[in-house]
């Protein structure tokens, strides 16, 4: 039994569903091509029929013109019109009456050579009749005879005029002869047409004459066509007495109240009963199409799928583990191929299952238990009920080693460390090395005190003060370690790793040995995680400030530049002074969107500095982080050619001491920022530690006197010495020197005669908001010296 929702019955029921749509479209498709060719075929038959409804007018035209001009023509007829006496008057109408009668005319008129009507036989008024024939006599002349359809009390007619010549015309012979049902008869006859006689007024009514339609159809045709409101033009639909007819109205000729018409209808249903039966037969044999190929749908569904069904009880036994058993399909076709390679995977599974087993709870690199295995180990013990401590360690320099030396070195390191500190465990029962990932590494210590957790850590922290040995290379390193334990600290696995990491970060942090984890450490982790969002939202809420410290040409006075500086404006605690989020932005790598940004607005202010015809360099502080950056040099670019700036616009200022962490990385990040042609410089000169041969290699172009030895330097000769060392240093080397923490001046005209090119500081500016500098530079006034020297 096919069931529902499985493969074979959706195959079978989509088949069978694509089947039928499929007749039924075929059908619908037919049933409205022979609908639209019934409807043409009934319009090209009423457009025939209105052919020959004219002719047949006309035929019947042309007799009675015939028949009048018989009389016109008769001689002693036209002896009684030439005689004007009484006694020929009534004979003239004994004539017209007579003739009348075997023409079957339904009235007959004399009209005299003075165009009056001299007798005039079976017209009650014959107003409107006069007025037309008197317009038909002068066309009657010339071609010998004429006719025309006309209203007379409410009723059509043929109405003819033949002139009466002796030789002149002395008189006109008209005759009419009523339009009625004899003549829709006898159209209905000749072309299966069914015709009604219809006086439709001025005022809109319609009246009907004569009609060859069934009597109950007949009956609501006047009212139907009322409904209606103007004669319709063309072809149009008509229902009458629930049947539909399609319709065709002729105009036969009017007076000034009422026209005369021909509706010409075809019955729809009459046209289209030699159509039923066909559409009755293809129904049929639809049907049994369906049938069919619903049986065959059904087939070909169970062919398909009984195959993969097997395959899929194979599929669940593998999903429990279970790899005996054979495949019992055999067949030469795809579900065959299928069958065999399905074989195979399971072949495959059951030896990779067992290499997945171990890759999963193992590292391959130290052959050391992995994390997943470390919290299962953990986690047993907890449950054991035992104490149990954990020591958490991450490598120091690791990184840089790896990025240096490559990462088959970084490699043999960690087998090397994971060497070390086993072989200092081995004198520990029962504890369990692990590397967790990357460069850390994790000691589970069952069983043992806070104090023996303590005594090992310091014991590896000892292991690892000495240098390791590795390819001819020695390396030293170092690590941070955290110590946390349960129940001390936590009850879960998880939790307790997590707060051995938080002690572990406290330890690199703090570099002064094994951290135990504390309450209050986490409670700074969860204040830095909202400091850290407060700076995210900064950035969003534009709550940072641009402010520029001014930088002063001291032999001229002039002002040459600025130093870019960010200050946060907290919707709270107002201004947050830039050492309370500095540095923790560079912990955290935040720093670099702080440096887009005050690029970004930097360029904005130089931008709109130069439209004013203030042409400054900017300088802006790069952090360690943002040298290791390898992409900064396109942000920079980017931000440059958005603003249509050059480079030479920006001096980009690093530290001695934000080098020499990536000595490698940010001399690279240099070098590809001085080939742009940015100018680069040394901040807060004198206070690193890097040697002068390192940073001669270096692409700078200026150097800064850190603010220590300028703010003191007139009084201290120490400074002083060190000032103008540096100032020679400098100019020998080829560079600008920039002294910062200029305070009075006095020690402006210090740096100045001891060669200093710049400076800024106290003295001639505070850092002030961008949009104040302009104002600013133009209220700038240099010391009298040096507005000499200008």
């Amino acid at each position: 039994m096919i069931r529902f929702r499985s493969l074979e019955a959706r195959m079978a029921s989509f088949f069978l569903i694509l089947i039928i749509a499929v007749q039924l479209i075929g059908l619908v498709a037919t049933k409205v091509g022979i609908d639209s060719n019934a409807v043409r075929a009934i319009s090209a038959e009423l457009a025939n029929g209105e052919k020959v409804f004219r002719n047949l007018l006309e035929q019947n035209m042309q007799k009675r013109l015939d028949s009048a001009k018989v009389l016109a023509q008769d001689t002693a007829f036209k002896q009684a019109i030439g005689n004007d006496e009484g006694a020929d008057r009534d004979t003239i109408e004994s004539v017209l009456v007579n003739h009348g009668r075997r023409a079957k005319a339904a009235l007959t008129m004399l009209i005299s050579g003075e165009r009056k009507v001299r007798v005039a036989t079976g017209v009650m008024q014959a107003g409107a009749l006069e007025t037309q024939v008197m317009g038909m006599l002068d066309k009657a002349d010339q071609l010998d005879g004429a006719s025309a359809i006309g209203v007379v009390d409410g009723r059509p007619y043929q109405i003819v005029v033949m002139p009466v010549k002796a030789p002149v015309t002395i008189a006109w012979v008209v005759m009419g002869f009523a339009i009625d049902s004899t003549l829709a008869n006898n159209m209905k006859e000749i072309d299966a047409i069914d015709v009604s006689l219809m006086i439709h007024g001025r005022n809109g009514s319609w009246n009907q004459v004569g009609s060859t339609l069934p009597p109950e159809a007949s009956n609501e045709l006047a009212a139907v066509l009322g409904g209606q409101g103007q004669a319709p033009a063309g072809a149009f639909d008509l229902k009458l007495s629930d049947t539909q007819y399609r319709a065709r109205l002729l105009s036969l000729g009017a007076n000034d109240e009422d026209t005369a018409m021909v509706l010409l209808a075809r019955s729809v249903d009459a046209a289209m009963s030699e159509y039923r039966a066909l559409e009755r037969l293809l129904l049929v044999l639809s049907s049994i199409g369906v049938v069919l190929a619903g049986v065959g749908a059904v087939w070909i569904a169970k062919r398909i799928a009984q195959p993969l069904v097997e395959l899929a009880g194979t599929a669940k036994r593998l999903e429990q583990g279970d790899y005996a058993g054979d495949i019992d399909v055999r067949r030469g076709d795809e579900l065959g191929a299928l069958a065999k390679a399905f074989d195979s995977m399971r072949d495959g599974i059951a030896k990779r299952e067992q290499e997945i087993r171990r890759l999963a709870y193992w590292d391959t690199l130290t052959n050391l238990p992995n994390r997943a295995q470390f919290t299962l180990l953990l986690n047993d013990s907890i449950r054991a009920g035992r104490t149990v401590f954990v020591i958490m360690m991450d490598l120091d320099r690791f990184k840089h080693v790896n990025d240096v030396m490559g990462h088959s070195f970084g490699d043999a390191l960690l087998g090397k460390v994971a060497e070390r500190i086993g072989q200092t465990l081995a004198s520990t029962p029962g504890a369990q090395l692990a590397r967790l990932g990357g460069d850390e590494f994790a000691v589970l210590l069952p069983g043992l005190s806070l104090e023996d957790a303590r005594s090992i850590a310091n014991r590896i922290l000892a292991a690892l003060e000495e240098p390791l040995s590795i390819e001819d290379q020695t390396v030293d390193i170092g690590a941070g370690v955290g110590i946390a334990g349960f129940p001390v600290h936590a009850e879960a696995g998880e939790t307790l790793l997590s707060m051995a990491e938080v002690a572990m970060y406290t330890a690199k942090l703090r570099n002064d040995g094994a951290v135990v984890y504390d309450a209050a450490i986490d409670k700074s982790s969860a204040q830095s995680l909202s400091l850290l969002t407060e700076l995210r939202h900064a950035i969003e809420r534009h709550e940072f400030r641009l402010h520029v410290q001014p930088k002063i040409d001291l032999q001229t006075g002039r002002v040459v530049g600025v130093e870019a500086l960010v200050r946060w404006v907290h919707p709270e605690r107002g201004n947050v002074f830039p050492d309370q989020f500095i540095p923790f932005a560079e912990q955290t790598g935040f720093i670099r969107v702080l440096t887009r940004w005050v690029l970004e607005q930097s360029a904005l202010l130089c931008q709109s500095l130069a439209a004013q015809g203030l042409n400054l360099k900017f300088s802006v502080n790069l952090s360690t982080r943002d040298l290791l950056d390898q992409d900064l040099p396109n942000k920079f670019k980017d931000v440059l050619t958005r603003h249509n700036l050059s480079p030479s616009s920006f001096c980009l200022e690093i530290t001695e001491s934000a080098i020499m962490d990536d000595p490698v990385r940010a001399e690279q990040t240099l070098h590809r920022l001085h080939a742009m042609g940015v100018d680069l410089s040394i901040d807060d000169f004198g206070t690193g530690y890097s040697s002068l041969a390192y940073l001669k290699r270096l692409p700078v172009n200026e150097l800064k006197i850190d603010k220590s030895f300028v703010l003191n330097m007139e009084k201290d000769v120490g400074d002083t010495k060190i000032v103008r060392s540096t100032i020679d240093l400098g100019h020998n080397m080829g560079l600008r020197v920039v002294a910062e923490g200029i305070e009075n001046e006095a020690v402006w005209h210090l740096l100045a005669e001891l060669g200093c090119d710049q400076g800024q500081g106290y003295y001639m500016s505070r850092p002030i908001p961008g949009d104040k500098l302009a104002d600013w530079v133009a209220s700038w006034r240099a010391p009298v010296a040096a507005a000499t020297a200008k």
